[in-house]
C-alpha cells in the first residue's frame, strides 16, 4: 500500500472532543475491529505493551524499547509512539511523519491531536479514527505499521512479511517538517 493509493475514508468525519481527553465521540469501531488492530501492533517486532504515559486509564500504548533502526521522528511520549483508547472510544493516537499525517487528514482518516492544533507539540501526532470493517482495519493496520516503522520499528516482520512504511514513497527529505522540530 501506497500513501498516494489510499482511499478516502467513507463518509463524514466523526465527532471528536477539542480537548484532554481527545476523545472519537460517534462512528466508533466495534470491539472486535479494535481487538483486531490491538493484537496487529502488538505482534509488530519488538513491540511492547504498556500502560500510556499520556492517555485517559485503559488506554494500551505501544513502546519499542530496542529499535531496528534510527527514528524518523523525535520521541516525544518517553518511546511511545502510539496508543488506542478504551472500547468506548476505539481510536488511537499515533505518531507520524507530517506530510503522511497532513495526507491522512486530507482523506478523512484522522485529525491532528488537540495539542497540535494548539501549538504545543509538532505536528506529528494524529488521532486515527477507529476502523469500523474489515477494509478500514486493512487501511488503519498499514496507519499502525508507519508509525512502527517511523519509530525505528523493523522492515518486515519475523515471518519476512514487509511492513507498510507510507512515508518511503516520497523523497526523504518531507519525512516530516517536524522530525527537526522542538517540541
Amino acid at each position: 500500500m501506497q500513501l498516494n493509493d489510499l482511499p478516502a475514508r467513507r463518509g463524514d468525519r466523526p465527532r471528536a472532543t477539542a480537548s484532554a481527553p481527545h476523545t472519537q465521540l460517534d462512528q466508533n469501531a466495534p470491539i472486535e475491529m479494535q481487538e483486531r488492530l490491538l493484537e496487529h501492533a502488538l505482534s509488530l517486532p519488538r513491540v511492547r505493551r504498556a500502560r500510556s504515559m499520556v492517555s485517559v486509564p485503559g488506554a494500551v500504548a505501544f513502546f519499542l524499547d530496542q529499535p531496528f533502526s534510527e527514528p524518523a521522528l523525535p520521541d516525544l511520549f518517553g518511546g511511545e509512539w502510539g496508543h488506542i483508547h478504551p472500547a468506548d472510544d476505539g481510536s488511537l493516537h499515533l505518531n507520524l511523519p507530517t506530510h503522511v499525517a497532513d495526507k491522512l487528514i486530507e482523506l478523512g482518516w484522522g485529525e491532528y491531536h488537540y495539542v497540535v492544533t494548539q501549538g504545543m507539540i509538532p505536528p506529528i501526532v494524529i488521532m486515527l479514527y477507529g476502523p469500523r470493517d474489515e477494509a478500514e482495519l486493512a487501511v488503519a493496520s498499514a496507519i499502525v505499521e508507519t508509525a512502527y516503522v517511523a519509530a525505528g520499528g523493523a522492515a518486515e516482520t519475523d515471518d519476512g512479511r514487509t511492513l507498510a512504511a507510507l512515508h518511503r514513497d516520497t523523497p526523504s527529505e518531507s519525512v516530516g517538517r517536524a522530525a527537526s522540530s522542538s517540541v
